[in-house]
């Protein structure tokens, strides 16, 4: 985009934060809960939307070398930790309200989901858009060199090894070592074959 540079200098962008602030009205009445914060990020992830990768990461404060594809979204981004030429793709959400570290050269597929909270107690327990002393909070942590493929899940609290590498499609509630190559159709492959071994073996015993 021509001109990133004076874009990213120019304060007059945020100057549009009245027209959202009147939308967060009814019927001349300011609504409640209304959060200048989240209207401001709105605006800015809005902004975005016509950069190239390299421009998008930039206005977004990531460090040198990282690409950021459209729809992405990062949360709590003052809690990540970021490394350099880290790839993210199309539609992933960066979860760092817990914390969230993510290596070197990492590369974060189309549509992954990174999370480093969990609010199911909040819901079982009815305390949902009420009070936030249910959510659970994890620090997540992702190594240098790995690969992500979307649109995989990673649950808050794991840890992914250096040079691992996540097949699509995968939901990981575990640890991962480094170099570790996880797949949730093979494993279960794996599992359905190993299960057509017992049950042979038991019919042969039954015979």
């Amino acid at each position: 985009m021509p001109g990133i540079d004076a874009l990213l200098a120019d304060e007059r962008l945020f100057g549009l934060l009245p027209l959202i602030a009147a939308s967060a009205q009814r019927d001349g009445a300011p609504v409640a809960d209304a959060d200048p914060a989240i209207r401001a990020q709105v605006l800015k992830y809005h902004a975005t939307e016509l950069m190239t990768d390299r421009e998008r990461a930039a206005f977004l404060g990531l460090p040198e070398g990282c690409r950021i594809r459209e729809r992405a979204k990062i949360l709590a981004p003052e809690k990540l930790v970021l490394g350099r030429n880290v790839w993210i793709g199309e539609g992933a959400v960066l979860d760092a309200q817990g914390g969230l570290h993510i290596g070197d050269s990492s590369q974060i597929g189309l549509g992954v989901m990174i999370w480093s909270h969990s609010s199911h107690l909040q819901a079982i327990r009815g305390e949902t858009t009420v009070g936030r002393d249910s959510i659970v909070y994890k620090e997540t942590r992702i190594g240098k060199n790995c690969f992500i493929g979307g649109p995989s899940v990673i649950a808050a609290g794991v840890t992914i090894g250096d040079g691992a590498m996540i097949s699509p499609l995968t939901f990981v509630d575990r640890d991962v070592a480094a170099g570790e190559r996880v797949s949730a159709p093979r494993s279960l492959k794996k599992l359905e074959q190993r299960m057509d071994a017992l049950e042979k073996r038991l019919a042969a015993l039954a015979g």
